[in-house]
């Protein structure tokens, strides 16, 4: 089993175990609907939210949550608590052995940690001075081809102007030499990088209360101008690549870097992930999945499901479900 395949299996399986009115006689894996010749089996419950995972070099699934405090590392069907009490502990990384935890102030990295799940080592203290904002304070973190760690720093709202908020940023895996990478970005909770060109794509949530259509949610694709300065993909001003804002009017949509795909309005798109794996049809390869949440500002939900972008010469020419069902 690749490791791509056991982490969207996981995450689709770690989410649905709460959905509400499963009996012994439905379980979860009758009310999904996969494509023909997948199947979906458990993989781990009790995991308090769920939220960002990743696989260690010795098979580890480390698992991080947005509302308990705690991250949690699934082996050989034993489970750990290897942190607690922190603040939002959404965003995982692991790189040289070590697990990088993100909560909203601070990056800790515990070291050697697959040979000391039972006893974790003392945390190490990478970045203490990240914005302290609750909202859209969950971080999302990964390192890069550059061997550079990627951090999302989300707007402290719902649309407003902050500086040095709405950006993804770049830094040494110390925490040193820090870089803005994109801007105009409200909230970000998902990146990875093509496995061809290396070039990053992510997710964005778009803005809430203008109407159950509008705006939509993004993919979005990051390539330096000739410049080297960071590209910016609109927020506050512009949103989707084509609808201003009522509130912040200074520049024209046609400024800003547009999506490489438009979703659809409040489907709310969180972790992607690229397949580069040899189990699946040879259709998935290097292509992009996307695991929207759903909707909460839409009076008709919408998304609840894992989709998968084709991505061809840098461009989306198609987009489709590929996991659906969780809303029920």
């Amino acid at each position: 089993m690749t490791t791509i395949f056991r982490v969207i299996q996981a995450f689709v399986l770690l989410l649905v175990l709460f959905s509400p009115g499963l009996t012994k006689s439905r379980t979860f894996t009758d009310l999904l609907s996969v494509p023909d010749g997948f199947k979906i089996e458990l993989f781990a419950d009790g995991i308090p939210n769920a939220r960002t995972m990743v696989m260690g070099d010795q098979g580890t699934l480390f698992i991080g949550s947005r509302t308990s405090g705690t991250v949690t590392a699934l082996k050989n069907g034993k489970r750990f608590i290897i942190a607690r009490n922190l603040n939002m502990p959404n965003g995982l990384a692991f790189y040289k052995k070590a697990l990088y935890i993100a909560a909203v102030d601070r990056i800790l990295r515990l070291d050697n940690i697959e040979q000391n799940l039972n006893r974790p080592p003392r945390a190490v203290i990478i970045r203490d001075d990240l914005p302290k904002e609750s909202h859209h304070g969950w971080r999302f973190i990964a390192f890069g081809p550059d061997k550079r760690l990627y951090i999302s720093i989300g707007a402290p709202c719902n649309v407003c102007l902050r500086r040095g908020y709405a950006q993804i940023r770049s830094m040494k895996a110390d925490g040193s030499d820090e870089k803005v990478v994109a801007e105009g970005v409200r909230n970000s909770v998902g990146f990875a990088w093509h496995p061809l060109t290396q070039i990053l794509w992510f997710s964005d949530n778009g803005r809430d209360w203008l109407g159950d259509d509008s705006p939509p949610d993004e993919l979005n694709r990051v390539a330096r101008s000739a410049d080297g300065r960071a590209p910016h993909f609109g927020f506050p001003y512009c949103h989707g690549g084509s609808t201003p804002d009522p509130d912040f009017k200074r520049f024209p949509c046609s400024a800003f870097t547009p999506p490489a795909l438009k979703l659809g309005a409040h489907v709310a798109p969180l972790g992607i992930a690229f397949y580069t794996g040899k189990q699946f049809p040879s259709v998935y390869e290097n292509q992009l999945f996307v695991a929207e949440h759903g909707s909460w500002n839409r009076s008709k939900k919408t998304g609840y499901r894992v989709a998968v972008a084709q991505i061809k010469d840098g461009k989306v020419l198609g987009y489709k479900t590929f996991v659906s069902g969780w809303l029920q």
